[in-house]
């Protein structure tokens, strides 16, 4: 992979970096040397796949799923190259139809023709959530002692796994995307990234090329949706007010196929439902970005990363409909509003969005509500990893495939 490099320009805040938009010229640069340089301008830099398959065998993709198609979900396998380690994280229906059973036996179907390295667990596993409240991470929990529905409890679940298997690093896709290109793609680009990387917390997400849709019997390629339009909006804004110069540093706040270093997973707070992928963005600089006390020193030295990095295929997935466009669009929106470095201004401005929103587009929020907050959940080094080594021995759901 051919790739900007170095990045064209760097926002820093605090011991944050975050690099602008890096663009990937060859999706395959052959064995060529690691490093080009050309003197005259901007210049690039080549990875083979030798190079990165070090990093593809210390990386796990998560892939967090809820009632897909089997034959998408199983794509998507097709897409993750052989050295990584695959974690699915199941929400699937098992009352009136045994979703989960079907997508349990497609991976043993698959996992014998490929020998690929593959667990699964379902994310309500009764047994799961017995070891999360025998740790004292209740934040998981719901009322009931059950793990609670949404992307990012499924997240930190397969984060877990990687922990037990020692990973290094994790990236994380969903599992409704079509092109198991695109999936490769991002796979090596989370490689790439890490590989970029001079320090150990990295952080790596995806810019889309484009997301096609029909419009009027014609397929267009749209850049933006509307959730990452407004996202990027208003990320802009805060940091804007941070570094006091207009900025438009920030196009991956919805990022939902990103990856982390572990080294920087496991620090970081982790907000439900789908304000996930914003919330680190805020999470990061709240920590690390020098406007807040802080106990991190050992991070704040060694300085964290964020590196953009745009496709070259396109991203087509399963469309979802207007309630989970509502609800992405409302918990990305509160997670930047109920920040601590939003000011007064912008989260006026986020107020009036969304009911202009309601008024425009019968989105359906309530004049009078009060924006509410998320569960915010504790990072996972708090977790001692020893209670899930032998999560095979007792839960009902999970599976693994033979793991060398």
């Amino acid at each position: 992979m051919r790739i900007d490099y170095p990045p064209r320009y760097t926002e820093r805040i605090g011991s944050v970096s975050i690099h602008a938009l890096q663009k990937i010229y060859e999706l395959d640069a052959g064995e060529i040397p690691s490093i080009d340089v050309n003197n005259q301008g901007p210049s690039t830099r080549g990875y083979n796949y030798t190079e990165l398959s070090d990093i593809l065998k210390d990386l796990a993709i998560v892939i967090p799923i809820k009632n897909e198609k089997i034959s998408l979900i199983e794509g998507v396998l097709s897409g993750i190259p052989n050295e990584c380690l695959v974690i699915i994280v199941s929400n699937s229906e098992r009352s009136t139809m045994d979703k989960f059973s079907m997508e349990v036996e497609m991976v043993k179907q698959y996992s014998r023709f490929t020998h690929k390295k593959i667990m699964i667990i379902h994310q309500r596993d009764e047994d799961l959530a017995k070891i999360f409240k025998k740790v004292k991470y209740k934040g998981i929990l719901d009322s009931k002692n059950r793990i609670r529905n949404g992307k990012a409890e499924g997240m930190i679940i397969g984060m877990l796994l990687a922990k037990t298997q020692l990973k290094k690093y994790i990236g994380f896709i969903d599992g409704d995307n079509y092109f198991p290109g695109s999936v490769n793609e991002y796979v090596k680009i989370y490689a790439t990234g890490f590989k970029m990387a001079t320090t150990p917390y990295s952080n790596i997400r995806i810019s889309w090329k484009s997301k096609p849709k029909i419009v009027n019997n014609k397929l267009q390629f749209p850049k933006w949706g509307r959730i990452s339009e407004y996202s990027n909006k208003y990320l802009n804004s805060l940091i804007s007010n941070i570094v006091g110069f207009e900025s438009d540093i920030i196009s991956t706040g919805n990022a939902g196929e990103h990856a982390l270093s572990m080294s920087l997973a496991e620090n970081l707070h982790y907000s439900s439902g789908y304000s996930v992928e914003p919330y680190e963005f805020i999470n990061i600089l709240e920590k690390y970005g020098g406007l807040f006390p802080t106990d991190y020193f050992e991070i704040l030295e060694k300085g964290i990363e964020i590196f953009q990095i745009e496709s070259r295929n396109p991203h087509l997935h399963e469309e979802k409909g207007v309630d989970h466009l509502t609800g992405m669009m409302q918990d990305s929106l509160i997670a930047i509003n109920n920040s601590k470095i939003c000011n007064t201004e912008l989260t006026k401005e986020i107020k009036n969005h969304l009911l202009m929103l309601q008024i425009k587009e019968n989105y359906g929020f309530s004049k009078s509500r009060v924006p509410k907050k998320h569960r915010i959940m504790d990072p996972i080094k708090t977790i001692s990893i020893e209670h899930f080594n032998d999560l095979s021995s007792y839960s009902k759901t999970f599976y693994k495939t033979e793991i060398n």
